[in-house]
């Protein structure tokens, strides 16, 4: 193993099925496997500890993302109670000074997807601001009763989702479609296209296809050609994310970024990694589970290292995870017979493999998965 810098992962710890994939992922990224040095610090968030901290856990989890720059992230149990400790998400996003969030949905081989849809594609989102936190309220009594929001989106934020979405099709070699209702809310949706159109002149070597998100849902529906970035406001991004990744046939092939981008460089300070998948209760114990979506979200976060041999292993666990998928070797939600840890197995020998094929070759090809 090659001296690099140790670097330092807050690992956020979460709820029944949530907590045992990331157990896996972590496997995966032991420095025996990656081949540099990382470090775990760990962070107990699941929904006993945040109700024991009332939160507290959840704000120092939130600081050593920012201190450290990468955090991972086991799914974890949002209880329903208005009085009670809710999901640790929006305190994240917050406090990480996270404004951008993307999922990127792809193929997974033995899995049927909807339509002709083939090449990955990456939603872009706000991560704060829009409907999430708006201030609401009522008036009025019987049929005259009226609701009220206000809701905001800053020009920061705008401008964070339009750089990065023209960098991300960049990486991809993906075209950037879509965009708010700018034609019924010139003012305040309009912002993003404003941003959207300043930041296509920046890239002038990404193709860019504006496109009222309402046309953009219907569009995605009958896809079938190049990979694709969408950018969209926040809640516009929650739909529109989980839409994708069904198209692809399952959720297992996704992971889901939250970046905090430095507002000169755009490029990010911190990330922190999570599959977007939830707990899965009924599966908890049973070690049937799918890891894929959590060891996907390991190498996105590796992919974000600025060492040599962290973007190498990202590659090599991309390439490894989906390849096991694609030569039969799949949890039973996917068709398959492999148990979790057996899946995670395969992988592992698979990363090892591929990097010392790097070593051999001299290969320092960047990730490119999108």
């Amino acid at each position: 193993m090659r001296s690099e810098p140790t670097i330092t992962i807050a690992c956020l710890m979460g709820d029944q099925t949530g907590q045992e994939l990331l157990e896996q992922a972590l496997r995966v990224l032991r420095p025996e496997v990656v081949g540099f040095p990382l470090e775990l610090e760990h962070y107990d968030l699941s929904l006993e500890e945040r109700r024991r901290t009332a939160n507290v856990v959840v704000h120092d989890a939130a600081r050593a993302i920012v201190r450290h720059g990468y955090g991972i992230k086991a799914a974890t149990i949002t209880p329903e109670g208005a009085d009670d400790v809710g999901s640790p998400n929006a305190i994240l996003r917050e406090q990480t000074g996270g404004e951008v969030i993307i999922r990127t949905g792809r193929r997974i081989s033995g899995v049927r997807p909807a339509g002709g849809i083939h090449a990955p594609i990456s939603v872009v989102r706000m991560a704060v601001d829009g409907a999430y936190g708006a201030a609401e309220w009522r008036e009025g009594s019987g049929l005259e009763e009226m609701a009220f929001r206000t809701e905001n989106i800053s020009r920061r934020v705008c401008r964070a989702v339009a750089e990065f979405s023209f960098r991300q099709a960049a990486r991809m070699q993906a075209q950037v479609v879509g965009g708010p209702k700018w034609t019924v809310s010139p003012v305040y949706e309009g912002m993003l296209k404003e941003e959207l159109d300043a930041a296509a002149g920046r890239h002038p070597e990404v193709p860019y296809r504006p496109m009222l998100i309402d046309a953009s849902f219907a569009m995605l529906i009958d896809h079938s050609g190049d990979a694709l970035v969408v950018p969209t406001l926040n809640r516009d991004g929650d739909l529109m994310s989980d839409m994708v990744m069904q198209l692809f046939g399952s959720i297992a092939g996704a992971e889901s970024l939250l970046l905090n981008l430095d507002d000169d460089t755009m490029v990010p300070r911190a990330v922190m990694a999570e599959a977007p998948h939830g707990t899965a209760p009924t599966l908890e114990g049973k070690d049937v589970a799918n890891p894929l979506a959590m060891i996907l979200a390991g190498a996105g976060l590796l992919g974000y290292m600025p060492l040599e041999r962290a973007q190498r292993a990202s590659r090599a666990i991309y390439v490894s995870a989906l390849e096991a998928v694609a030569e039969g070797i799949r949890t039973p939600d996917l068709g398959g017979h492999a148990a979790t840890t057996e899946f995670t197995t395969e992988v592992i020998g698979r990363v090892r493999t591929k990097l010392d094929v790097f070593d051999a070759l001299g290969d320092t090809s960047p990730v490119g998965l999108g």
